[in-house]
């Protein structure tokens, strides 16, 4: 690891929010005490903010710098979900600027701020999603209708929505960004507007430490433009149904860390990305310098996740010594024709896999279904710049006991994956290989067992 994390450091001074007037109780809302007390803390020079055990309601808060809201061992954070309280504001989402409602808790712009503690901080995610019928029992089906009785259908299935004005807002779709009133039209339907449950935008010294974080809206901790940002033995929660329940979503951060954290989520586990096509290139800001180790990632889309927004880049990434069991994909590195940027320097090794559903490792360009000979108009739609690459990956150690597909590489025929490589690992699966439009795919010392046509495949160099 050839770059330093600096940690934030804070006054010995503490702020108890029981002395601002929050009350444990589950009718009180104490967003304003809370509030205070982080306020006050960061006016005076910084210091902790102190929520002591008990059962505490509250509205939306922001951190504020030089701020560490602790959250002690026996403490239950339960956010509120209000039109009032939860205003739609333009923010940026999956990688493009998007109307979403304000977060739950947000920090834009500060310096040297933590969460720590034990305790339980609970975005109340439950009433803001829609769920696919898939996703469910039948018994949990009937327990979301006996709740809210709009139902959206689609091709592929029914989803459950959780209000009126959330099922609306899907028939009506999302206004045009370019109309000046936008936020206008959507405030109708704002509860649509799922927003993350934990913001960090622009921040530098960043901690998130032991603490739970649970039940989000939609992704669970999104840090943003973010340097120095470190999260460490953390869990992070939700419902294998929750729709774009993400773990954590690193993205055009720098200088970071992720250790010892446990994520059990509706999405994906681990994700760097970096802006989304065109739009995000203007902003030369790439996913850089991160170290991920000793984390474990359970029920969740991805393990490890690169993408599908990489467009600024993502390089000089180090993951290490990590178990990932029962997720739908293993190691996922994904983007698409439109998307540009590369995706480079990226080692990992030591990683445990364990009954992953699909593929243990796969790399693909494929991810929106679009390729530059599938478009009429393919000389005005797309340039050189629109093309994304991955190149220069090394897997070192990785094992799988089972899996639906040990290594799938799906490439463009315009600039095909390159230069990857795989050694020291063993992969057993249904099926083996599955490769097109990549090469310089090296293997050194893999053994992959391919059951569906029981056949075993033991590389000791192929290049």
């Amino acid at each position: 690891m050839n770059f330093k994390i600096e940690l934030p450091i804070f006054k010995n001074d503490k702020y108890n929010i029981l002395d601002y007037g929050a009350k444990s109780d589950v009718d009180f809302n104490n967003k304003e005490a809370i509030q205070m007390a982080i306020d006050s803390c960061s006016k005076n020079g910084g210091g902790m903010v102190i929520i002591p055990d008990g059962f505490y309601l509250t509205g939306p808060i922001e951190l504020k710098s030089n701020v560490n809201l602790h959250v002690c061992k026996n403490a239950f954070v339960k956010f509120t979900k209000s039109k009032e309280e939860y205003p739609l504001i333009w923010t940026e989402y999956e990688g493009i600027k998007r109307i979403r409602a304000i977060s739950p808790i947000s920090a834009r712009n500060a310096s040297n701020i933590a969460i720590t503690g034990d305790g339980i901080m609970d975005g109340s995610g439950d009433l803001w999603r829609g769920i696919k019928k898939f996703k469910l029992t039948s018994k949990e089906w009937e327990r979301c209708l006996k709740k809210s009785s709009y139902i959206f259908k689609t091709k592929e299935t029914e989803i459950w929505c959780p209000t009126k004005t959330y099922y609306e807002g899907i028939l009506k779709g999302e206004p045009d960004y370019d109309d000046p009133k936008a936020l206008e039209i959507a405030s109708d339907n704002w509860d649509m507007y799922r927003p993350v449950f934990v913001s960090l935008i622009k921040c530098d010294k960043v901690l998130i430490e032991d603490v739970t974080l649970q039940n989000s809206p939609a992704w669970n901790l999104h840090p943003l433009y973010c340097n120095n940002f470190t999260l460490k033995n953390a869990k992070i929660k939700n419902k294998h149904s929750a729709q774009n329940g993400d773990g954590i979503d690193l993205e055009s951060c720098q200088n970071c860390e992720i250790v010892g954290s446990i994520f059990e989520v509706g999405d994906d586990g681990i994700c760097l990305k970096s802006g989304k096509n065109k739009e995000a290139r203007l902003i030369n800001i790439p996913t850089k310098n991160v170290w991920i180790h000793d984390c474990k990632v359970f029920e969740a889309h991805g393990g490890f996740v690169v993408g599908s927004e990489m467009s600024r880049g993502i390089e000089n990434i180090l993951v290490e010594n990590c178990v990932f069991s029962g997720t739908d994909v293993g190691i996922r590195f994904k983007s698409a024709m439109g998307r540009g940027g590369i995706v480079k320097d990226i080692v990992m090794k030591n990683i445990y896999m364990n009954n992953i559903i699909g593929e243990a490792i796969i790399f693909t360009m494929g991810y929106a279904l679009v390729n530059i000979e599938d478009t009429k108009e393919k000389s005005s739609t797309f340039s050189k710049d629109d093309i994304p690459e991955f190149k220069d990956i090394l897997m070192d150690n990785i094992i799988c006991n089972s899996a639906g597909i040990a290594l799938k590489i799906n490439g463009l025929k315009e600039l095909p994956i390159h230069d990857i490589t795989l050694k020291n690992s063993k992969l057993v699966a249904d099926k083996g290989l599955e490769l097109k439009d990549c090469v310089n795919i090296n293997f050194e010392n893999v053994n992959i067992e391919d059951s569906s046509e029981n056949k075993y495949f033991e590389f000791s160099k192929i290049v």
